[in-house]
């Protein structure tokens, strides 16, 4: 019996197909090779993506030091996560002042001062708040629009422009009311600045800052090294300018040039000129009908180890001013020449503590004492000068706190002034300038 089952099996075995055989000695080296292949392809996509997560981050620091100015959303770019609605920013900023001289009478001998060319007020007082609306406008047009609210309640477009997005050549166009691109500090809203005023010569020549009605031209080259070329021209409103019948009164031209040295230091220089035309142009009782020209060089540097300054950087600023003025002053001739100067330092020597160093003076030529004697031009035979220390310490990026301090000499008696401010930012806060 048993001898007929394994009979029986072994029939049956011969009948019933053949079980599946083990791969071939080709099969397994295809397969193999397949898998070499894909872990080959895993590991090269590992470090292609390690490295694109490594250059990432370098641009995400260098933006923090690059000398590249704010530009305006590339095109189809929202700024929001709704296309169709504006973003919105506010800017809260408040100030304690306290000084040995009354604000009110604060003079530079020998510079006609344009009307906001202050030095603040004593006690506490709102400062200038702002509201922002930013957005596309389309495919190839951006639009923003900043209004100031004074402490007076008075209300003031401060900014209102639109700007192209889709250009060739580098170029950019920019038409409303805007702050000109001249110097360094003066395209920068007032809050994003170091220190909580302007230095002296922006102060005495530009009425602490120059903004206006008119039409700008950028052109940006297509290279590594960060150039920049601008013109501009205005309605002429605005110190040192003033309102002419033919509507164009002032004009501007600039060149910036920066690039970055290693990954620790940056640096941005500038040329820039302005050109006013004034028609009497009154500083209390005096007028003046003629034409002013501005010169500014500036430099800036900055030092960040890494090109990571959320931890520690140090940022070094100066701009020379010169300007030539011809016409008439209460109908006499007069050909004026000054200039002036500042130099600072910003330091952040742990995250959210600063410190500053300025200092800043402006000196105007010697005029006929028999002509100009008593008049704003008298210079009083000095050269106006300040020193100003700063702390500030920061909540984030959106808040601020500062302790300045000044030691004023523009006028012959020395005026000591103490300023304790904060600026906050709500809603959208673009990001700032080099």
């Amino acid at each position: 019996m048993t001898r007929s089952w394994m009979i029986g099996a072994a029939a049956l075995a011969l009948m019933l197909p053949a079980p599946t055989m083990a791969a071939t000695d080709e099969e397994m080296q295809q397969i193999k090779s397949a898998i070499r292949e894909l872990e080959q392809r895993r590991a090269e996509d590992q470090a292609r993506i390690a490295d694109l997560e490594r250059r990432l981050k370098q641009a995400e620091d260098k933006t923090q030091t690059v000398a590249v100015p704010p530009t305006a959303p590339a095109p189809g770019t929202a700024r929001s996560s709704n296309g169709f609605n504006p973003a919105i920013g506010l800017t809260l900023n408040g100030t304690y002042g306290r000084m040995t001289k009354d604000p009110g009478a604060a003079t530079v001998p020998g510079f006609a001062l344009g009307e906001e060319a202050g030095i603040g007020d004593r006690g506490f007082s709102l400062g200038e708040s702002e509201v922002n609306f930013a957005a596309n406008i389309d495919h190839l047009l951006y639009g923003e629009l900043t209004v100031a609210l004074s402490r007076e309640n008075e209300v003031e477009i401060e900014e209102a422009f639109i700007q192209t997005t889709a250009l060739p050549w580098g170029f950019t166009a920019k038409a409303g009311r805007f702050f000109s691109g001249i110097g360094y500090l003066n395209d920068q809203h007032a809050h994003v600045w170091d220190f909580v005023d302007p230095p002296l010569p922006y102060r005495a020549m530009l009425g602490n800052q120059y903004g206006d009605d008119g039409l700008q031209v950028k052109w940006l080259a297509p290279t590594d090294r960060f150039i920049e070329l601008g013109i501009e021209g205005f309605r002429g409103d605005r110190f040192p300018a003033t309102s002419t019948n033919r509507g164009n009164g002032a004009f501007a031209s600039y060149l910036h040039v920066g690039g970055d040295l290693g990954l620790s230091h940056s640096w941005l220089a500038g040329l820039s000129w302005l050109h006013a035309e004034a028609e009497d142009r009154a500083t209390g009782a005096d007028l003046f009908t003629g034409r002013s020209n501005l010169g500014i060089a500036s430099l800036v540097w900055k030092w960040a180890p890494g090109g990571n300054p959320t931890q520690q950087n140090l940022k070094l600023q100066a701009e020379y001013f010169h300007r030539r003025e011809n016409g008439l002053f209460n109908g006499l001739d007069y050909r004026g020449r000054q200039s002036g100067w500042y130099a600072q330092a910003v330091y952040q020597f742990m995250p959210q503590w600063k410190v500053g160093a300025r200092y800043d003076q402006v000196s105007a030529g010697d005029l006929d004492p028999a002509t100009f004697s008593g008049s704003t031009l008298d210079n009083l035979g000095m050269t106006s000068r300040r020193w100003s220390a700063l702390g500030e310490y920061g909540t984030s990026e959106f808040g601020r706190f500062r302790l300045q301090y000044n030691r004023d000499h523009a006028a012959p008696q020395v005026n000591h002034e103490l300023f304790l401010n904060y600026v906050v930012s709500l809603g959208a806060h673009g990001a700032h300038k080099f």
